[in-house]
């Protein structure tokens, strides 16, 4: 399958899965039980990395310009360096991570085992049943890990500004508030709702395509991850290039 045709494919199932008619009683209970499979399952590894995010952009930053700018400037600095890019990519890759290897894993293994099958002998539709409440689930819970990482970040920064760089938390504050605009917390989250359809797409995409057994399904999860990190920073890119170029 060359480029094209893999680029057509995965278009077309995404849109196979997304578009599908659905019903609220019966698929919603499906979306919750994902949002909270994603969702709470990824938030230790989130605030872990937000952490150490937010500390080492402090000491990168404040490297390169105390000394050579007003201090407060450092909160600026690293305010926009966490909600317009390091909040929203270092989240969807760790969920990528996570989440689209579980799901190509999860899936591969149903359709290894002839259970996908078996949905479509019951006249059960299996994007309905598999994809669509795990591609809605992510476009609705990355945002939040982003804010959630976001926050952390931030506020480990100012902890460490404070205690160890001379920086009061009032002239940290002004820094990051002063020259804060709406359009740098919202491009952000445009990039992490974006990146959702990307990271969950790849992971049930790989997984309804497994044909073989463990093997194929351990390669498929891979495939999932690799797919979804190289689409997320070609994302990453065309999105900055719209809201902020």
């Amino acid at each position: 399958m060359n480029l094209f045709s893999a680029i057509g494919d995965f278009s077309t199932f995404f849109f196979r899965s997304l578009f599908i008619p659905w019903k609220m009683r019966t698929t919603w209970p499906r979306i919750l039980q994902q949002v909270f499979s994603i969702g709470i399952g990824s938030l230790p590894i989130i605030i872990v990395i937000a952490v150490f995010t937010g500390l080492v952009t402090t000491v990168q930053t404040s490297y390169q310009l105390i000394g050579f700018v007003p201090r407060y400037l450092v909160g600026t600095t690293i305010g926009r360096m966490v909600l317009i890019e390091l909040g929203p990519i270092l989240t969807a890759l760790m969920v990528a991570g996570r989440c689209a290897s579980s799901m190509a894993a999860e899936i591969g293994t149903m359709r290894v085992t002839e259970q996908i099958d078996a949905l479509e002998t019951m006249a059960i539709d299996p994007y309905r049943f598999l994809s669509l409440p795990r591609i809605l689930a992510t476009a609705i819970v990355l945002p939040v890990l982003t804010v959630v990482s976001e926050a952390v970040s931030l506020g480990c920064s100012a902890i460490y500004s404070n205690n160890f760089l001379n920086i009061p938390y009032s002239l940290f504050t002004y820094g990051l508030t002063h020259y804060f605009r709406m359009q740098d917390l919202f491009g952000g989250l445009a990039k992490s709702f974006f990146f959702a359809f990307v990271i969950a797409t790849a992971g049930c995409y790989y997984g309804f395509k497994v044909s073989g057994g463990a093997r194929e399904v351990g390669r498929a999860a891979t495939y999932a991850v690799v797919t979804a990190s190289i689409l997320i920073l070609i994302l990453d890119f065309v999105i900055a290039l719209l809201i902020f170029g």
